[in-house]
């Protein structure tokens, strides 16, 4: 077995991830009133469930030697797009599966720029993400939000269950978690993406189909991000389309890059992206407990996410392959 497939060093320092999250959790449940409440707690899983479904999206992209910075649009235009639709009068599931397609279109630009034409990742998904929210904000609708019809109320509904106390949010968090696991564990897709991560140009010589599945790679990631898109529509019965140039995206490589999947490809795991989506979760829950000011917020944000990087830098030293086409 590969050892970009279950690196030594990545359980190492998952484990110090983990240890951090239980010490900080020990900490505010300490010294910060209400955080323990079973009530604020159910609140924080739900606030970070979307952004753990991102993060696995962003994984599957990472752990191939790329990056996905067109997620959260791709989150927020095509799902509001299909509610937009459903308020003209078409059905739900032909909205959706027609919000869906717009979705794997996303993916598939995506993959062909990067595969075929060789624009680094970080600029061909920037782009994407740029021409996604402008292309739907200017040629599909025209509100900033987009609220769920009455013909849709039912999703809402969906939003609104809770399974065993559970809110369904943190179900189908669980449930692309679990996909996820089976993808990248047990599938001959998953294999080749750690593959490519780990040495691009060697598993293109032993004949893995780079190119195409640079391709899959990031279709992928859209139709989670889509997943995403829908589960956040039917919590909040709305889709706010300014998220998409909001600062969820350094959120979702925070999760990513803290719970421990190297930039340099072929490391990590599922396992890593819940690590850090509860990292990130307790301490979004725990700033917004203390009344921070959003700036303050952003900024600790920002120098977690720079240590992070510097971290990552030093655990996952990059290579003379770093530099070739579909990476940062």
């Amino acid at each position: 077995m590969k050892a970009g497939l279950l690196p030594r060093g990545q359980f190492s320092q998952e484990r110090i991830v983990f240890a951090i999250t239980v010490l900080l959790f020990l900490l505010f449940s300490a010294t910060l009133t209400g955080f323990l409440n079973s009530s604020n707690l159910l609140s924080l899983l739900q606030s970070v469930s979307v952004l753990g479904i991102l993060g696995v999206g962003m994984a599957v992209v990472v752990i191939g030697r790329g990056i996905d910075l067109s997620i959260v649009a791709t989150m927020a235009i095509p799902v509001a797009w299909a509610l937009y639709m459903t308020d003209q009068g078409m059905p739900v599931a032909t909205a959706f599966a027609l919000g869906a397609g717009f979705s794997i279109l996303v993916g598939i630009l995506n993959g062909f720029f990067i595969a075929y034409v060789e624009v680094p990742a970080l600029f061909a998904t920037l782009a994407i993400a740029a021409f996604v929210y402008g292309f739907g904000r200017s040629q599909l609708f025209n509100q900033d939000i987009i609220y769920l019809p009455a013909s849709a109320a039912w999703i809402g509904a969906v939003g609104k269950m809770h399974v065993a106390q559970v809110p369904i949010a943190v179900v189908f968090f669980a449930i692309v978690c679990v996909l996820g696991f089976l993808l990248l564990r047990y599938t001959k897709a998953g294999r080749f993406f750690y593959l490519m991560g780990d040495n691009y140009l060697a598993a293109r010589i032993t004949g893995i189909p780079t190119r195409p599945m640079i391709v899959i790679q990031y279709t992928i990631s859209s139709l989670i991000a889509f997943i995403a898109g829908t589960v956040t529509a039917a919590a909040v019965a709305s889709m706010n389309t300014r998220v998409a140039n909001s600062t969820l995206i350094y959120d979702v490589i925070l999760v990513v890059v803290v719970g421990g999947i190297g930039l340099s490809g072929g490391k990590g795991g599922i396992r890593n992206v819940v690590i850090g989506t509860l990292l990130i979760g307790i301490l979004l829950n725990a700033m917004t407990i203390m009344d921070l000011p959003f700036t303050l917020q952003n900024l600790i944000k920002s120098v977690i996410l720079l240590v992070a990087l510097l971290v990552d830098s030093i655990v996952n030293p990059r290579d003379e392959q770093t530099g070739q086409q579909g990476d940062i």
